[in-house]
């Protein structure tokens, strides 16, 4: 029987697709444990299998996750991901561009931006990890964003954007949005002042295609996989 709380959107011999809601873990933390639910646990429980995580999404982002189901197809999926060769869309709501969230000793662009629906953007930078968040640096790792500015969320003040990380780096896209001065509503680590159900950021990453990889390559799976991109 499927668990009510577990949100298959695609399952084949091989792999696992999950819809994770805001508040839960990919994976277990490395402290102790903190009595949260984590994902790849209950799958391992309700299938009866050893499950292997491919990648991971943060605790408060919701979206689609990818599983492996044997060793195999989780050796070639890493392989993917280094790759670059699965590209992953997040749909994002943040707030007006507004500077006065980052404090003045720290580096950032702070160049005011007219948004037009439609417009796109390139964003390099180089990210480091820290304790709780990440951070530009000089030594940090090279990362890219595509991003493409939807328009206004209708009844709400609220910016859409959609999203593409190239790189995959720690809170690359929470990062690069704030340090241009639209952070994510909901998310206080990064300068929302606007608060969402608890350990909830309107990011979610609802569209995940495979289509760069040779079809017989790839284990059955489907060009995209999508799901419903609201993030509220």
């Amino acid at each position: 029987m499927t668990d009510p709380k577990l949100e298959v959107v695609f399952e084949n011999d091989h792999f696992i697709v999950c819809d994770k809601p805001c508040g839960v873990l990919t994976v277990p933390e490395r402290s102790a444990d903190s009595g949260r639910r984590v994902l790849g646990l209950e799958l391992q429980e309700a299938r009866g299998i050893q499950i292997f995580p491919v990648h991971r999404l943060d605790f408060v982002v919701s979206g689609l996750v990818l599983f492996a189901k044997d060793a195999e197809a989780h050796k070639v999926a890493n392989g993917w991901f280094e790759q670059h060769l699965v590209r992953k869309t997040y749909r994002a709501w943040t707030h007006a561009q507004d500077f006065s969230h980052i404090p003045a000793n720290v580096a950032a662009p702070r160049k005011p931006i007219t948004l037009t629906a439609g417009q796109t953007f390139e964003w390099r930078g180089r990210i480091k990890r820290g304790k709780r968040r990440a951070f530009e640096a000089p030594d940090g790792q090279p990362s890219i964003t595509h991003a493409t500015f939807l328009g206004k969320v209708a009844s709400k003040h609220y910016l859409e954007w959609d999203l593409e990380p190239i790189t995959g780096r720690p809170h690359q896209l929470r990062l690069d949005l704030s340090r241009h001065g639209f952070p994510i509503v909901g998310d206080a680590l990064y300068g929302s002042a606007t608060r969402l159900a608890p350990d909830h950021i309107a990011l979610r990453a609802y569209r995940m295609s495979f289509a760069q990889i040779n079809a017989e390559d790839r284990f059955e799976l489907p060009d995209t996989v999508q799901i419903n991109a609201n993030p509220a």
